[in-house]
Parts: C-alpha cells; sequence; structure tokens
C-alpha cells in the first residue's frame, strides 16, 4: 500500500527526489545537482505552482511527479504540465504511476485548470492513453516528444 502527499508535507523526501530526476533527465543538461535540488526546494514555498506529489509507503520513497507551469520552450501558450513522473523500479507496475498523474491533475483542476499538458517520448504514449490522455502533436523540438492532453472530466 502506498500514499501520495504534497510534497510540501514530506519535504525530507526532497534530496531524494532531486537526484532520481536530475539523473533520469537533468544530468546531461549541464545544470547542476545542486541547483536542481534547489528547484525541487521551491515546490515547497507558497505558490500553488510549481508543486510536487510523492509516493511513499511503509518503506519510504516510491515515486513523484511535478505540476510546473512550462515544460516545453516550443510550446509556452499550453499551461500547465505534469512533468518528471518518478516511480522507484522496485515499485513500478502497482498504480503509482497512475496515482502520481490523477494528484498532479487534480491540483491543476483545483486551481481552475481544465486542461493539464506533459510530454514524453514516443513509445511512451500508449502508457499515458490507457490512463485519460490525449495526444495532441508529435515530433515536438530537438528530442522528437510528443505532447498529450489531459482534459478535466466535468470541464
Amino acid at each position: 500500500m502506498f500514499r501520495i502527499s504534497d510534497y510540501r508535507n514530506c519535504r525530507h523526501y526532497g534530496p531524494l527526489i532531486a537526484e532520481r530526476v536530475w539523473t533520469a533527465w537533468w544530468q546531461d543538461s549541464g545544470v547542476a545537482l545542486v541547483d536542481f535540488t534547489r528547484h525541487v526546494d521551491e515546490m515547497a514555498d507558497d505558490r500553488p505552482i510549481p508543486a510536487a506529489f510523492v509516493a511513499h509507503d511503509q518503506d519510504g520513497y516510491a515515486g513523484s511527479a511535478f505540476l510546473i507551469e512550462s515544460d516545453l520552450d516550443e510550446r509556452p501558450e499550453c499551461r500547465p504540465w505534469i512533468a518528471a513522473l518518478w516511480v522507484e523500479e522496485g515499485k513500478r507496475g502497482r498504480g503509482i504511476a497512475t496515482a502520481l498523474l490523477r494528484a498532479a491533475a487534480a491540483g491543476a483542476a483545483e486551481l481552475g485548470h481544465e486542461t493539464v499538458h506533459l510530454c514524453c517520448r514516443r513509445h511512451l504514449e500508449s502508457f499515458y492513453e490507457t490512463r485519460g490522455w490525449r495526444v495532441e502533436e508529435r515530433g515536438v523540438g530537438p528530442h522528437d516528444l510528443s505532447v498529450l492532453i489531459h482534459r478535466r472530466k466535468d470541464a
């Protein structure tokens, strides 16, 4: 069993979240881990966005996802975004990613956003589509990313 919490209520996971996300997506970007860790710390301030959601269980950290203003320079009009969805390797396949996506999308909805976006590599599209996301565009930016959208059910 696992729980999803607002990062503001479990900041002790910050260094681990930063390390996982930085290693997965940022280590070759020129951004230092210490700078990325500060970015994660900002998700605990008073602003509603950026925000982070943390999955944890009896063993500790299980995964996380961010709710941010923008994730693709090529699509500045799209706001907000779910980004950096991560589930620990040994904890995958238990519904944690789905729960994190729902929590982040609900966070966006609570702020009045009818839609939320994310980007991924093309081979991951079906993972998101089976969870209610729709592909909006493919081949975006230098990493050939797909942009997906999720619309609030009551919108």
